[in-house]
């Protein structure tokens, strides 16, 4: 391990000045925001693509796009939104700037991979906006790549799934060097039962991002040879079969499920506590969960494909995986709103953000459960009702702790504070433009709507309607979220070092931290962590 880590753990250079500084830097925190900038960039670009959709569906019959161009237009957004943000975007930026401190660490173990990962990313998002003008166009499948379609159909795949494979190679190195920097790095005095709860939910997904893509990786390569050279694994005509195509998406993109919520309920777990003022209830409790959430939902990927013809053995064997992975998740969900209980609660915008995400992944949780039920499953499959619980699940839940998460870390990170009247403002447009925009849609799928359709039937006009003004508004809440954050960078409101009265080791450094984190050595406190310190300078106050 020692001759690993010399080959990758080789000064930064320190003579360069300007933009080579950070494009050849080795600092975890520049990283950090050089993936912030990138990631809100493509985050941006998707809900701009999720809006003009749903203006199309805001009415019957074409509007602003033609069906072909529909079908690009929402499989461009499904991967830019789980592929260049949702997956990537709490441990490559967060995951970054925090771990290494919370852990008393200067840096993360393997500093040059960082930065390659940083560059995989990059080149990945590059050849997907390259596919848009190559080889007719993006693609037209759906973000799931499904065969026999996406092994026929003349749009540029293989360039797409280059992408997806180069993103993954990223993904899988970010996993690696945060489970090792855990391992490895953290401050001598800090036992495993010490370790931030945000922390354990990175490491608990660095397992996943590392055992989970290479099959993905392996099966989109697969794809790309089955249309170079007509190999014949997935598609019928040839004698393949296209249900172990989607076994093994499914092995990956279960599992990519908890990549993307897992490093949110870390998150979540950090938030409630300070804004409690105090300690975690079952910090243990929450710890196991995060593994077990890590290792049961691995085991759950055949629930996607109830209808694909399985076997009933089958059926029952994933439905009962599927409502006991539900245990480990109400697990966390009861111990942060125990938390609450009896709390000197102080409302700020991560607060309110936390918990808007618990009630709207609980309702996406619940949901799940409809879906994991396979006689209840058969009648919503391929549904308006699936989109709905995808995005409360998804955006509901990862996307609203990365809300959390940026408010919360933003005044440590650049050392200014954003209004916080607006961001109050940008959170309520948000949530309210969420449930009329995705609760209608559970609506239309009982009612038989099918998800991916550029048309639809006279008695699906009315919830589509709905849907669209809920739409409009939440993207107008996004953006003011995204503009009172960047000026907040113009006006330069300098922030205190602990704004929010944080106890855990981030909080005790300087805002933005230094180049090696920590002027004086870092003190480790025993979990649970006490906030009698902050009540009483509060009370003083």
């Amino acid at each position: 391990m020692s001759d690993v880590k010399s080959f990758f753990d080789t000064p930064a250079p320190a003579h360069l000045t300007g933009i080579k500084a950070w494009l050849l830097t080795h600092d975890h925190k520049r990283l950090a925001i050089m993936y912030l900038w990138a990631v809100m960039f493509w985050f941006t670009v998707a809900i701009i693509l999720g809006l003009l959709i749903r203006i199309e569906l805001m009415s019957i019959g074409p509007t602003i796009m033609g069906a072909k161009l529909y079908n690009s237009a929402f499989t461009l957004h499904g991967v830019i939104m789980i592929f260049l943000f949702i997956i990537p975007a709490i441990p490559a930026i967060f995951g970054n700037f925090i771990l290494p401190i919370q852990l008393g660490a200067d840096d993360v173990f393997f500093p040059r991979l960082n930065l390659l990962s940083w560059y995989l990313y990059m080149l990945g998002g590059l050849l997907a906006i390259v596919s848009l003008f190559t080889g007719g166009g993006f693609p037209d499948t759906g973000w799931t790549f499904y065969v026999p379609f996406s092994v026929t159909t003349n749009h540029s795949v293989p360039l797409t799934l280059t992408a997806a494979f180069i993103l993954g190679m990223s993904s899988m190195l970010t996993g690696l060097n945060f489970i090792t920097t855990v391992h490895r790095m953290r401050v001598k005095e800090m036992g495993w039962m010490q370790i931030p709860l945000f922390t354990w939910s990175l490491y608990a997904t660095g397992w996943v991002q590392l055992l989970a893509t290479p099959v993905i990786s392996i099966t989109l390569l697969l794809v790309i040879f089955e249309r170079a050279f007509g190999i014949g694994l997935f598609d019928p005509d040839k004698g393949g079969d296209p249900v172990l195509y989607q076994h093994l998406f499914w092995m990956y993109s279960h599992p990519v499920v908890y990549v993307m919520i897992l490093p949110g309920m870390g998150i979540i777990s950090e938030v409630i506590p300070t804004f409690s003022r105090k300690a975690i209830f079952g910090y243990k409790a929450i710890v196991w969960s995060s593994m077990g959430i890590a290792v049961a939902g691995s085991l759950v990927w055949a629930h996607h494909m109830y209808t694909s013809g399985i076997s009933d053995t089958a059926v029952f064997i994933f439905s009962l995986l599927t409502y006991l992975v539900a245990i480990p998740t109400a697990i966390k969900v009861f111990s942060w709103v125990a938390t609450l209980y009896k709390a000197s609660i102080e409302m700020t915008p991560p607060l309110l953000y936390a918990l808007i995400f618990i009630y709207l992944f609980t309702v996406g949780g619940l949901t799940g459960l409809v879906i994991g039920a396979a006689g209840t499953n058969i009648h919503v499959h391929d549904t308006q009702f699936i989109v709905a619980h995808f995005h409360f699940t998804m955006f509901g839940g990862a996307g609203f702790a990365f809300f959390a998460g940026l408010h919360f870390w933003w005044p440590k990170m650049f050392g200014v504070m954003y209004n916080i009247k607006k961001a109050y403002i940008a959170a309520t447009l948000i949530t309210v433009g969420f449930m009329f925009h995705y609760v209608p849609m559970f609506v239309l799928g009982m009612m038989g709507m099918p998800r991916r359709y550029f048309d639809y039937l006279p008695q699906f006009a009315q919830g589509n309607a709905l849907a669209g003004i809920g739409g409009i508004i939440m993207v107008i809440g996004l953006l003011l979220m995204l503009y009172n954050l960047v000026m907040s960078l113009r006006e330069k409101v300098v922030a205190p070092e602990n704004p929010w009265g944080g106890v855990t080791l981030e909080w005790s450094v300087p805002s933005p931290p230094p180049v090696h984190n920590f002027v004086t050595a870092p003190s480790v406190k025993d979990y649970p962590y006490d906030f009698s310190e902050v009540l009483k300078k509060a009370a003083q106050s």
